[in-house]
C-alpha cells in the first residue's frame, strides 16, 4: 500500500476498504476510463481530493478523486492497454516481428475473446498504422490460423477466440471443428484440417474424436439441411483416404445410404455446393443407386446449377454415358422443358461436348424460358440466358443456322416480339438473325419500325404491378440502401456476405423497376368484356376436342394473367399465342401442360368470358 495512504489508515481517517480503491490510483499505476482509455496516474493531492492522470485520449487530465473511484477501473501493468500508455514503442515493434504474440497478449487482456471491429479499434492509428491495417491483419489472420493457437473466425461478426488449455495441434483443430456452430462451419473447419493432416499421423485418438463428431452433426442435421450434411460426409470420406490404417466406423452414417433415402431432394440439396464437392458426391451415384445412377443424374442434370452441370456431363462423359445425357437433353429441348442452367451449358458447349444435343430447338426453348421468366412475379431467374445471347455475338447465328427458312423467319419474329428484350437490343440481335440467315430480311422490312408492343391486361393485374413499383420505389429500395450502408461497417468487402447480398439485391430491384415502368407504360387496362367471338381473342373461352374425343378448355386473358390450375393463359404465352385467331373448326397443336407431349385439337366452340 502507499505510503501516504498507510498514515491515514492508521489514524483512523479511512477505512480498509476505501484505502484499498485508493491504493488503485496511487501514481506510477494505471487505470481505464471509458471515454480517454487507458491511463498513468502521475500525481495525486489527497487532502485536495485531486488526481492528475495521463489518459491515451487526454493527457494531464485532473480528476476528483471520489469521481476517478467512480468512472475508472484499475489495470494491471502487464495489461496491453496499459501497454499502450507507457511501453508503445515495444508494441508497435511487436505488430511487425510477432503479430501472433500480439495479438494473443490483446486477447489476454479483454478475457481471450473480442471482435475484429474491437481489435481493429485498438490497434489502429497507435500501435499499426491506419493505412497497413488492412495488409497487416491478412497477413496476421494466417499467421494466427497456423499457429493453433488462437480461433480465428471466418465471419468478421465472429469474435476471436483464444483456445483453451494447452492443446495439441490435432486437438486444437478437432476443437475448431467442435466449436462450430453450424455444418457450413464445420466443413470449412474439416478442410483446414486436411491441409495438416501429418498432425493426426502421432494422435489418432484426435482422428476418430474427430469422425464421431462427424458422424453425429451430420446425422442430426439431414433433415434440416442436407446439403451441408452431405458436403461434411463427403469431406469425410476423402479424410479417411488419406489414412490407410483408419477405416469407417460400422455404425456411421454412410454417403451412399444418404443419397439413396434422400433421391427426392438432391437438386435441391446439391446446387449450393462447390464443383469439387459436388463432383465427389456424384462419384457415389453408382453405389447409391447402382443401374439406375445414369438415370438419376440426368434427372437431376438441370435442377443443380450451373456447377453441377458442368460436373455432372464431365462425370458421364468419362464413364462412356455421354449418349444418355445427349438422349435426355434432346427430349427436354423438343419438350421445351430444358431448365436455364443446362440450356446455358448446350450453348456454351455447342462446339463442344453439346455437339451432337445443340439445334434450332435451343432458340425455341430460349425465348420460352425468357417470356415464362418475364411474365412470372419474383425474382428473375434468367438473367444470365439473357446476358449469353446478347453477349455471344455467334449464338444466335449457330441456331438460325440448324433451322429451315420458314423456322428461321418465325423465330426471327418471335425475337422481335419477345418483351424481355428492349428497342435497341432486338435489332441488335434481329441483326445477327438477318447476318447468318439473309433470307430473314424482310422482318426489318415487315415489322422493324413497329412501335413497342401494346400490352392488354385485365384492371386487377394492372393494380398489382402498380403495386409492386410502389412497393419498390417507397420501401425496398431505400431499405436496400440502408443495408448497403451497414454492411459496408462489417468491413473487408471482398469478404463481406452481407456487403455482397444487399448490392445483388440493389441490382435486381433497379432491373426490376426498370421492367415495370417499361410494361406499365405500355399497359392498356381492360374488363375483356364484349370479346369478339368469331375467333379466339382475348377475353374469349375455347373449347377443343381431338378426333379420339379428348377435350380440353381454356380462356385466353390479358398478357399477365397466366393461371395454369384454372386453364387460364396469357395471349403472349406459348399455347395463347397459337390459340390466338383461330376460328370454330380450325386446327391447332397444343402441347399438353402435365406431359408435354404436343395434341392436335380442333376448336369446338368460342364464347366470350364476360358477354
Amino acid at each position: 500500500m502507499h505510503p501516504d495512504l498507510a498514515k491515514l489508515l492508521d489514524a483512523g481517517r479511512i477505512n480498509q476498504a476505501v484505502a484499498g480503491r485508493l491504493d488503485q490510483l496511487a501514481p506510477g499505476k494505471f487505470c481505464l476510463h471509458k471515454a480517454w482509455g487507458a491511463g498513468k496516474i502521475v500525481e495525486w493531492d489527497l487532502p485536495g481530493k485531486k488526481v492528475t492522470i495521463d489518459f491515451e485520449q487526454s493527457s494531464g487530465q485532473v480528476m476528483d478523486l471520489q469521481f476517478a473511484i467512480q468512472r475508472t477501473e484499475p489495470l494491471d501493468a502487464g495489461d496491453f492497454r496499459a501497454k499502450k500508455v507507457e511501453q508503445l514503442e515495444e508494441l508497435r515493434a511487436l505488430a511487425k516481428s510477432d503479430s501472433v504474440g500480439l495479438v494473443i497478449h490483446l486477447l489476454e487482456s479483454h478475457g481471450g475473446t473480442m471482435s475484429v471491429d474491437a481489435l481493429e479499434r485498438e490497434l489502429t492509428g497507435a500501435v499499426v498504422p491506419a493505412n497497413d491495417f488492412r495488409k497487416w491483419w491478412d497477413a496476421a489472420k494466417r499467421a494466427l490460423r497456423d499457429s493453433k493457437r488462437v480461433i480465428v473466425p471466418t465471419r468478421r461478426t465472429e469474435p476471436l477466440s483464444l483456445r483453451a488449455g494447452d492443446l495439441s495441434p490435432a486437438d486444437a483443430l478437432v476443437g475448431d471443428f467442435e466449436q462450430a456452430r453450424d455444418l457450413k462451419t464445420m466443413s470449412k473447419a474439416l478442410e483446414a484440417i486436411t491441409v495438416d493432416l501429418a498432425l493426426f499421423k502421432q494422435n489418432p485418438q484426435a482422428l476418430q474424436r474427430l469422425l464421431s463428431g462427424i458422424n453425429d452433426s451430420a446425422a442430426k442435421s439431414v433433415r434440416i439441411a442436407l446439403g451441408p450434411a452431405l458436403e461434411l460426409l463427403s469431406a469425410r470420406d476423402e479424410l479417411i483416404k488419406a489414412f490407410k490404417d483408419i477405416e469407417l466406423p460400422p455404425e456411421s452414417l454412410r454417403l451412399s445410404d444418404l443419397l439413396a433415402s434422400e433421391e427426392n431432394r438432391l437438386s435441391d440439396a446439391l446446387t449450393a455446393l462447390s464443383a469439387g464437392r459436388q463432383r465427389a458426391i456424384y462419384e457415389q451415384f453408382p453405389t447409391a443407386f447402382g443401374d439406375r445412377w445414369v438415370d438419376v443424374l440426368t434427372h437431376i442434370f438441370d435442377k443443380v446449377g450451373s456447377r453441377g452441370v458442368a460436373e455432372i456431363a464431365k462425370l458421364l462423359d468419362e464413364k462412356g454415358k455421354v449418349e444418355r445425357l445427349e438422349a435426355h437433353l434432346v427430349s427436354a429441348l423438343a419438350r421445351r422443358s430444358l431448365g436455364t442452367d443446362a440450356l446455358i451449358w448446350v450453348c456454351r458447349e455447342r462446339n463442344g461436348a453439346a455437339a451432337n444435343v445443340f439445334s434450332g430447338e435451343v432458340g425455341a426453348c430460349t425465348l420460352n424460358l425468357l417470356e415464362t421468366d418475364h411474365l412470372s412475379d419474383g425474382p428473375r431467374k434468367t438473367t444470365r440466358l439473357q446476358t449469353l445471347l446478347s453477349e455471344d455475338k455467334n449464338l444466335l447465328g449457330d441456331i438460325v443456322s440448324h433451322m429451315d427458312v420458314n423456322e428461321a423467319r418465325n423465330f426471327g419474329r418471335r425475337l422481335m416480339e419477345c418483351p424481355v428484350f428492349s428497342d435497341l437490343d432486338r435489332k441488335s440481335l434481329l441483326a445477327r438473325v438477318i447476318k447468318a440467315r439473309p433470307e430473314t430480311g424482310e422482318l426489318v422490312a415487315g415489322h422493324g419500325a413497329k412501335k413497342e408492343q401494346e400490352l392488354l391486361v385485365s384492371w386487377p393485374s394492372l393494380e398489382r404491378k402498380k403495386a409492386e413499383l410502389d412497393d419498390i420505389i417507397r420501401v425496398r429500395i431505400p431499405q436496400n440502401t440502408k443495408d448497403i450502408q451497414i454492411a459496408k461497417e462489417y468491413g473487408d468487402l471482398r469478404e463481406n456476405f452481407e456487403y455482397k447480398s444487399a448490392k445483388d439485391q440493389q441490382k435486381y430491384l433497379n432491373n426490376r423497376k426498370s421492367e415495370l415502368q417499361r410494361d406499365i407504360s405500355r399497359a392498356r387496362g381492360s374488363d375483356f368484356k364484349g370479346a369478339d367471338t368469331s375467333a379466339v381473342n382475348v377475353g374469349t373461352i375455347v373449347a377443343l376436342v381431338t378426333e379420339e374425343g379428348k377435350k380440353a378448355t381454356y380462356t385466353v386473358l390479358g398478357a399477365w394473367d397466366s393461371d395454369p390450375e384454372k386453364a387460364e393463359l396469357s395471349y403472349l404465352s406459348e399455347l395463347g399465342a397459337a390459340l390466338l385467331h383461330k376460328k370454330q373448326g380450325d386446327s391447332v397443336q397444343v402441347r399438353d401442360p402435365a406431359t408435354e407431349v404436343m395434341h392436335s385439337y380442333t376448336v369446338q366452340s368460342i364464347v366470350a368470358v364476360n358477354p
